[in-house]
């Protein structure tokens, strides 16, 4: 095991949901990554928009499987599945990963959610997942970096409500008591620098209003054990072939080309209002 993270630093992601890991890719490293988002026709083919509640668009690319690309390669390096797997205490799969590409003056907010408030209906019985946001571009409060409520991995699954066609939000009601009790951590990344986050921590995200442009690279990880019995969703248990830390600079600027990404083609957004219907009508 290679985990990264110290004790003190795994005792934050246990009490607060989420651990700063500052230069967790050098800066060889988050330029290859960065050209590969902006230059690999796999992830330019597979944009899409995602809208907010006032109609603002983030741009997303999503996979659901690591490869042999050079992002493909990131998500399988040791440090990461290795840092996974300390914090999630067992075997992970990669279960997604997704380039969020916020334009200067026009990129979209996230409303507040949850991970889980989505993966939930993908078949994943507990929340034993979590992702981890790789800054490409500085990202701090004037282009609407991440923002996390500390500590509210605590409070468990809490119902989501569709806000738009593409978004579904927390509560707002609940979480209007929550923000009054637990404070917002402001996710601000210099490129290569990293947040990882449980998948029940509340997070959400500003319009980006500035000339600035801010991408970050998701990867997404979830216990083996934890393996997602919707099976038509592409999210289900496959083995990660681990790779050295150095397979990223010796690959290069390699890109998608085999096929071992299997990239959407639409969002994935749970149909939350049909689902609390059925169950009220005694149909689920």
């Amino acid at each position: 095991m290679t985990s990264i993270l110290t004790p003190e630093q795994k005792r934050s992601f246990e009490e607060d949901g989420l651990v700063f890991v500052r230069g967790l890719f050098d800066a060889q490293e988050t330029g290859l990554l960065r050209r590969a988002m902006e230059e690999d026709p796999a992830i330019r083919a597979h944009m899409i928009d995602r809208a907010d509640a006032d109609g603002a668009a983030t741009r997303i690319s999503l996979w659901n499987r690591a490869g042999n690309s050079v992002y493909g390669l990131a998500a399988r390096c040791a440090r990461m599945v290795d840092t996974a797997e300390d914090l999630l205490g067992e075997e992970v799969y990669h279960f997604q990963s997704k380039l969020t590409a916020k334009e200067p003056r026009v990129g979209g907010a996230w409303e507040w959610h949850q991970d889980y408030g989505y993966w939930y209906y993908n078949g994943c019985l507990r929340p034993n997942m979590l992702s981890c946001m790789i800054a490409l571009d500085r990202t701090d409060r004037t282009n609407g970096c991440l923002q996390i409520v500390k500590g509210s991995h605590h409070l468990g699954r809490i119902d989501h409500v569709p806000v738009s066609s593409k978004q579904n939000a927390a509560d707002p009601e609940r979480m209007e008591h929550i923000l009054e009790k637990h404070e917002v951590v402001y996710c601000e990344l210099d490129p290569g620098d990293a947040v990882i986050f449980h998948c029940n921590a509340l997070h959400r995200s500003d319009q980006n209003r500035s000339d600035k442009r801010r991408w970050t690279l998701l990867i997404c990880y979830n216990a083996a054990s934890n393996d997602a019995y919707v099976r038509e969703d592409d999210r289900s248990y496959v083995p990660l072939d681990r790779v050295p830390d150095s397979a990223i600079k010796d690959a290069g600027l390699a890109f998608a080309g085999d096929g071992l990404e299997h990239f959407a083609s639409k969002p994935y957004v749970p149909d939350v209002a049909r689902s609390a219907a059925a169950v009220a009508s005694g149909e689920m």
